[in-house]
């Protein structure tokens, strides 16, 4: 007759193999603790072209810091960040001059960089990414 291990053996390796599972995701997370960011989630900006709004681009911006940024302290400002974003926005349109489904990624960030310098002080923001952009009405 073929023995089958002992449930007792199996109930004693769950716990290691929890601590082990646990310590391999924990990997993942000291490396974006080393990069200090602030992201800003999906922010609805207008494209206008003739003063009248012809568009909006979802955007998802990650602000980069500096490694001496009060990582924290910033974090917090994430409702200012958004809300300067939005702010700006409706005073320059940020769709590209040619397609208003596709964000100027060069624009918005010569525009937003010392906007977020502002809010965050200098020497603190290092960069600004954008995540993702997504159109309300895509160009066919």
């Amino acid at each position: 007759m073929t023995r089958l291990p002992d449930r007792r053996l199996f109930l004693l390796g769950l716990p290691l193999a929890c601590v082990a599972t646990g310590a391999h995701a924990g990997g993942g997370g000291a490396k974006q603790a080393s990069e200090p960011a602030v992201r800003l989630a999906s922010i609805g900006i207008p494209v206008v072209r003739n003063r009248q709004v012809v568009n909006y681009l979802f955007v998802s911006v990650r602000i980069n810091l500096t490694m001496t940024a009060p990582e924290a302290k910033l974090r917090e400002l994430e409702p200012v960040f958004r809300d300067t974003v939005v702010r700006v926005s409706h005073r320059i349109s940020f769709g590209k001059a040619d397609r208003h489904d596709q964000l100027d990624e060069a624009r918005f960030k010569s525009a937003m960089m010392p906007e977020f310098t502002r809010i965050a002080g200098p020497g603190n923001i290092k960069s600004i990414d954008i995540v993702s952009q997504s159109p309300k009405k895509h160009l066919g």
